[in-house]
């Protein structure tokens, strides 16, 4: 991954492999009935190199891809 991208949260802050995120919306996720509430912690993110979207996995789903403006750092 490219280190010139910067990777920022709803709130502005900056996003690094294996920060902890908290979701600020609930989100259904596609392909399953499965919601993730607001509230959720999400440990261990991993960066994809696109600057509005990190790689996690929750209890419920596994390879789940968020977009950073439903997530602030925990």
């Amino acid at each position: 991954m490219p280190n010139d991208v910067i990777v920022r949260d709803s709130n502005g802050a900056q996003l690094n492999d294996g920060d902890s995120v908290t979701l600020i919306k609930d989100l259904k996720v596609k392909g399953t009935s499965e919601t993730i509430k607001r509230g959720t912690l999400v440990k261990a993110i991993r960066l994809n190199g696109n600057p509005g979207e990190i790689e996690c996995n929750t209890k419920q789903v596994k390879g789940l891809v968020l977009k950073t403006e439903f997530v602030k750092k925990a």
